[in-house]
């Protein structure tokens, strides 16, 4: 089960119904037009075309799959006393005195130009259940840093 935001939820479904309803198409074009051009044992961008085929099925059948095991979290019921899933956390960086913001999802929601980090992701996991004030101390690739929790809201 994962869970994830009406947004979120939204947001992949629109995604699911363009991939069948305009990609598989083109997808199926691209295969008849490399059929087209004659012996299919020698012909590359036939088997390009199959496999981009079977590419995009895969996709397709994963975010079936997703939408179907999706669980929509009622932000009603979520509060902001401490750090949970669809938090919205501004902390402060204890070593460099920088200050970030990050907003945890669900993996399949995740977008770090938009300031959205995976609830999977060792900063996420350092922060669940923080209150503000707290300090957290978190391994990650480069080592180890200290954030302190600012604030904590919902969008």
């Amino acid at each position: 089960m994962a869970y994830m935001s009406q947004e979120g939820y939204d947001k992949m479904v629109a995604e699911l119904q363009r991939l069948e309803s305009v990609e598989r198409p083109k997808a199926s074009a691209a295969i008849a037009e490399a059929r087209d051009k004659g012996d299919l044992s020698e012909n590359s961008e036939y088997d390009a075309a199959k496999e981009a085929q079977a590419h995009l099925e895969d996709k397709i059948n994963q975010m079936k799959l997703a939408i179907q095991n999706a669980k929509i979290i009622d932000v009603s019921r979520l509060s902001n006393d401490c750090v949970q899933i669809l938090s919205k956390v501004e902390m402060t960086n204890l070593t460099t005195k920088s200050k970030m913001t990050y907003t945890i999802v669900s993996e399949n929601e995740a977008d770090l130009r938009a300031g959205k980090i995976s609830i999977k992701t060792p900063i996420a996991q350092g922060l669940l259940g923080k209150k503000v004030g707290d300090e957290a101390e978190i391994t990650i690739p480069r080592g180890t840093i200290r954030l302190r929790i600012d604030k904590i809201s919902l969008d």
